[in-house]
């Protein structure tokens, strides 16, 4: 077992020059409406280099294209993070009995096919564009926005012996 101590080193910088500190309205109206788990973190007010943000956005990209490839009907992702540590401590794949293969096998394509630390999430959704003011009206979920490139499946690497079993995209 790993364990992080401190992992960004002292903590010197707090309020208002760390934060905007202007967060925690509507987290559940913004995300699944209570009908998905929800980690407790808010979006609005932060930059893409919070995870709370840019971890959701990605957990939900990972999860569009997981449904999409035909690897389950219906998906919950979780990743887990710390301050200081680029990767995510742990990634948590829950089908609900809907996948084609075991849940492990599931986070190892996660894993192969998308490149969870912030910097490369903020990189290949495009979270330095000016378009989080969209997600005050409307939310950051559900839409099909060309900036909302979480939106938007991405086309996996799957293993051989699974392409088979694929699941039609269909409920």
């Amino acid at each position: 077992m790993l364990r992080y101590y401190n992992p960004s080193g002292r903590f010197v910088i707090g309020g208002p020059m760390g934060d905007a500190g202007l967060t925690g309205r509507k987290i559940i109206v913004d995300t699944y409406g209570g009908w998905g788990a929800h980690g407790g973190g808010a979006f609005s007010g932060k930059d893409s280099s919070k995870v709370d943000r840019s971890g959701a956005y990605c957990a939900r990209w990972i999860a569009k294209s997981l449904v999409h490839a035909g690897l389950c009907h219906r998906v919950l992702v979780q990743l887990s993070y710390a301050i200081g540590v680029s990767h995510p401590l742990s990634i948590n794949v829950n089908t609900y009995g809907t996948g084609i293969c075991d849940e492990t096998l599931l986070v190892d394509i996660v894993n192969k096919n998308f490149d969870m630390r912030p910097g490369m999430i903020i990189k290949e959704l495009g979270l330095t564009k000016p378009i989080f003011q969209k997600t005050a009206v409307g939310g950051h979920f559900g839409r099909n926005d060309p900036d909302f490139k979480w939106e938007f499946p991405k086309e996996l690497e799957i293993p051989a012996e699974l392409k088979p079993k694929l699941l039609k995209n269909e409920p």
